[in-house]
């Protein structure tokens, strides 16, 4: 077992509770994933997880979802 870590990424275009689970579903399939915060205000998507989260991975399931990962 890794170390648990917590990564902070902004996603841009979420604007409901949809989006939110959106996000969520999709984010929580990468591996080690243990948890996702969303901040609907802000679009920090805080990400829990046994080692670290790979940001191409993220992208892809933020894309997959329907939002995109702010630059």
């Amino acid at each position: 077992m890794g170390n648990t870590t917590t990564t902070t990424f902004t996603v841009e275009g979420m604007t409901c509770g949809h989006c939110v689970s959106a996000v969520t579903s999709e984010v929580s399939k990468l591996p080690n994933v243990e948890r996702v915060d969303i901040d609907l205000g802000t679009g920090a998507v805080s990400v829990r997880s046994d080692g670290p989260v790979d940001e191409a991975a993220f992208a892809a399931a933020v894309d997959e979802a329907g939002y995109v990962v702010a630059k």
